[in-house]
């Protein structure tokens, strides 16, 4: 869903008229953080949000799986694979499934470490497992109550933050803040921006992880588009972001086309964009996400040849504080098992 504006307005009439929609939807949303999910066997580590919208999960996931393999474990991925069709649990295979099958995000990730695509994700412990998991990692989920979690990391924007701070739909939440901040082990905060300080301070206060993180393009991906003049397309949570990025690493961004999380590109968008770049000679160049939902669809896959990737990869700033952390928590999880 494309984000509305009112969500970032904090005196908005439009927001307030919703907050009692979004008290009830709050009051339930809580009840269901309350309850108590299945133990997987193996530690579990669920990389969520508060908020509706994408702000760097994945490539949390990402970055995560790469420490917890440099500690000699076995991460295994499950997602509920928004956007597919498939209910699972079904290990996602890049070279039979598409993004209709099993969602963009699960594909994208698929192709560097094992992922289990599951609705309920109670249901993808036993396939994980299968696959020799000594680690889960779920991505997205943190107010799903079926699978327990040992460690709840959540990862925030730092320049847009929680919006008005409101439960949706007056706001961005997913559930009210307090329980949610209850239930969190470690903040990763994206960017250099403070307005996730506030949140942050209060995840301090209760002995929590703080972690700055950063986006990091891939310096192949950047000189392939030097010198060039592109049109940047995304359908992303925050398409603004990855514009943004682009001409940060002195990209010539000449057009930008903008479209809503996980938009399923037809052959109509792909005409657009093929027009526009064509009219003015540019390059079109996209996330890898949206690589994925292109390379898989058979009909847009032609198409998805004359795209350039701008591959990025998440760093944190202190991975050695990162790595204790997992260390001592996961230890944990198993002397509690």
């Amino acid at each position: 869903m494309r984000e509305p504006a009112f969500w970032r307005k904090p005196s908005s009439l439009l927001s307030r008229s919703l907050m009692p929609v979004g008290a009830l939807y709050g009051a339930i949303a809580a009840r269901r953080l309350s309850r108590k999910g299945l133990r997987a066997g193996v530690p579990v580590i669920c990389v969520g949000n508060y908020h509706l919208g994408g702000a760097g999960k994945t490539p949390t996931v990402l970055a995560l799986a790469g420490v917890l393999r440099s500690l000699g474990e076995t991460p295994v991925v499950i997602s509920r694979g928004y956007g597919g069709r498939l209910r699972g649990p079904v290990r996602v295979d890049p070279d039979r499934h598409e993004a209709a099958d099993a969602g963009d995000e699960p594909l994208m990730m698929a192709r560097t470490l094992p992922v289990i695509v599951s609705r309920q994700r109670a249901a993808g412990v036993a396939p994980a497992r299968a696959l020799g998991a000594s680690v889960i990692l779920m991505d997205d989920g943190f107010q799903n109550p079926a699978l327990a979690k040992d460690i709840s990391l959540i990862v925030i924007d730092g320049d847009r933050g929680l919006g008005n701070g409101r439960v949706f739909p007056a706001g961005p939440l997913r559930a009210p803040l307090p329980p949610q901040l209850a239930r969190t082990d470690g903040l990763v905060i994206v960017g250099p921006g403070s307005a996730a300080d506030d949140v942050a301070a209060r995840i301090k206060a209760r002995g929590g992880l703080v972690l700055r993180a950063r986006i990091v393009p891939d310096d192949a991906s950047v000189a392939a588009l030097r010198g060039r003049r592109v049109l940047a397309f995304a359908g992303i949570g925050d398409p603004p972001r990855f514009f943004r990025g682009l001409r940060a690493c002195g990209v010539d961004v000449a057009a930008e086309r903008a479209f809503a999380d996980h938009h399923p590109f037809s052959r109509r968008d792909v005409a657009a964009l093929q027009a526009a770049a064509g009219q003015d000679g540019l390059t079109l160049v996209t996330t890898e996400k949206d690589l994925a939902r292109l390379r898989n669809n058979e009909n847009l896959a032609a198409f998805a040849q004359t795209v350039a990737p701008f591959a990025v990869r998440l760093a944190f700033d202190d991975e050695t504080l990162l790595r204790s952390f997992l260390v001592d928590r996961i230890a944990e999880a198993r002397r509690s098992d």
